[in-house]
């Protein structure tokens, strides 16, 4: 611990006791000038701390420059474990650690002296004000029941003007009608108007505040328990929901080390007819464990949907980058978890929507498959080639495209020495009077009778991809592959091909005719 003090003072230290009190050096009279001093305070694994405070009176200043005291979730050294610094003579508010360990640091510059601070701890008490980036609720002794007659209150705080999402990972508490009972009550801001009261065994949907604070309520009356809660908040940087076509984002404070003890969402969510493709830029995390080799430590996670108990599509670690993933449908949350020691850079990553489609050429046309489902409730007349006039066709469940290269605006071009043939597909998303028409590239090269389709756009933010990562065709799902098994797979044929060998097959044989005629003759 930190201790630099004049002769005889003593400040600071471990407080590993489940309750106890702490304060200034000489408090209530005054404290001494150029005084450091650091305590940690650790209570029983599992458990978390309640601080608060009795008394405060410290020199002011506007960004509390001079005399401070801060307090962190976690120990002092990690700045992002910070949950705040105070000055002057308003007292902080309770605050509440994640974790079983917190650390309260006290510093006095050479000038002007006030009566200093006193402060208690509790361990295992419920309430308080969270203002970390992620961290956990728990009703008082779960897993067990909670008792009778309890009332918590935790403010969950985002710093700015960022927005906290709660997440119930557990959650059975008394039920009855209207909740009247028992009950976990979650406001959005001041006052019970904007407030939604649960009970039962249901899990509460994940809520996302309206400003940049959420109040959290837990009530029980004097009989009937339950096993009560558990719930994972995220705010800040921690915890974004993405709904541009593309972009990118990174781990917090990246490129610098991230915080311990965090777990972080970030959620993209496109429009229907989507899928998300993410393409991961730099990734350093703490090394999986080395004699597992699994990561079980810090690690970085995709699911296949908004939530954690989606399809798992990779969970990382260490220095090496993975390669992109695809999510099924139209939303993908990517989770960071890292434990209370050894952090790294993190990691950035770019994403971008992606309709999936099948597409393909002969020397003479176009031929373009998507799946009805996968743009629903778009019509077929939404999806063209080059003009309007050249709208899709429906065709069991896919949207269908035939288009020779001498209509829909194709035309012919030569690129890296080559002749393509090249044209626009547009797919028409507008709703409720906004625009909004994405554009694809189809290239045809006919030699070699391949396509592929591009979305339009710069891809310098791809890094290491920008080569490659617009290349959108896909192959269908399964259950659309066997859709294209039937009449529909036919329209991908070079048809083109068939009747040369046919026109030969048929001259073949026609010779075949004279020469027997003239023998005859």
């Amino acid at each position: 611990m930190r201790q630099v003090l004049g002769p005889g003072v003593k400040c600071g230290g471990v407080l590993s006791a489940p309750s106890g009190n702490f304060s200034s050096p000489n408090f209530p009279r005054l404290y001494p000038y150029n005084t450091e001093c650091s305590w940690l305070i650790v209570v029983a694994e599992g458990s978390s701390v309640l601080l608060t405070f009795h008394a405060f009176d410290l020199e002011y200043h506007d960004t509390c420059g001079f005399d401070f005291l801060e307090i962190y979730n976690g120990a002092s050294g990690d700045p992002g474990n910070l949950l705040g610094r105070f000055c002057g003579r308003v007292p902080p508010p309770p605050f509440s650690s994640s974790w079983h360990v917190m650390s309260v640091v006290f510093h006095s510059d050479k000038h002007v002296a006030s009566r200093g601070f006193s402060a208690g701890y509790q361990k295992d008490v419920c309430g308080g004000v969270l203002t970390g980036l992620s961290g956990v609720l728990v009703s008082p002794e779960y897993p067990n029941n909670y008792p009778n007659n309890v009332e918590c209150h935790w403010v969950i705080r985002a710093a700015g003007p960022a927005t906290v999402k709660l997440v119930f990972a557990d959650f059975q508490v008394e039920g009855s009608e209207q909740c009247m009972y028992d009950y976990v009550a979650v406001l959005g801001g001041p006052g019970p108007a904007r407030g939604h009261h649960y009970c039962g065994s249901a899990r509460p949907p994940t809520l996302v505040s309206l400003g940049h604070e959420l109040q959290v309520v837990f009530k029980s009356d004097f009989n009937i328990g339950g096993r009560g809660f558990k719930a994972y908040y995220f705010s800040g940087e921690c915890q974004e929901v993405y709904t541009a076509v593309r972009g990118n984002f990174s781990s917090p404070q990246y490129p610098s080390s991230y915080p311990n003890n965090i777990r972080c969402h970030w959620t993209i969510r496109l429009p229907p007819g989507y899928r998300v493709k993410v393409f991961f830029l730099d990734l350093e995390l703490e090394e999986p464990n080395s004699l597992t080799r699994t990561c079980d430590f810090d690690h970085l996670a995709a699911f296949d949907g908004d939530s954690e108990e989606a399809p798992l599509l990779g969970n990382w670690c260490g220095h090496h980058l993975p390669p992109p993933v695809t999510s099924s449908h139209n939303q993908l949350l990517i989770m960071l978890h890292t434990d209370r020691s050894t952090t790294r850079r993190g990691f950035s990553v770019a994403y971008i929507g992606v309709v999936p489609m099948n597409v393909s050429c002969s020397r003479t046309d176009f031929q373009i498959l998507i799946s009805a489902q996968a743009l629903a409730p778009l019509e077929r007349t939404k999806v063209y080639l080059g003009s309007r006039s050249c709208a899709a066709q429906e065709m069991g469940s896919n949207f269908r495209i035939q288009a020779r290269f001498d209509t829909c605006g194709t035309e012919s071009q030569r690129r890296n020495n080559t002749s393509v043939i090249v044209s626009m597909l547009y797919i028409d998303f507008s709703a409720g009077g906004q625009e909004d028409i994405h554009e694809y590239e189809v290239r045809c090269e006919p030699r070699r009778k391949e396509a592929s389709v591009h979305l339009l756009s710069g891809s310098h933010w791809l890094g290491p991809y920008a080569a490659t990562a617009e290349h959108l065709q896909e192959a269908p799902p399964r259950d659309e592959a066997e859709a294209l098994e039937g009449p529909v797979a036919m329209v991908a044929q070079d048809t083109s091909d068939i009747v040369f060998l046919g026109l030969c097959i048929l001259a073949g044989v026609l010779m075949v005719i004279a020469i027997v005629v003239l023998m005859l003759l």
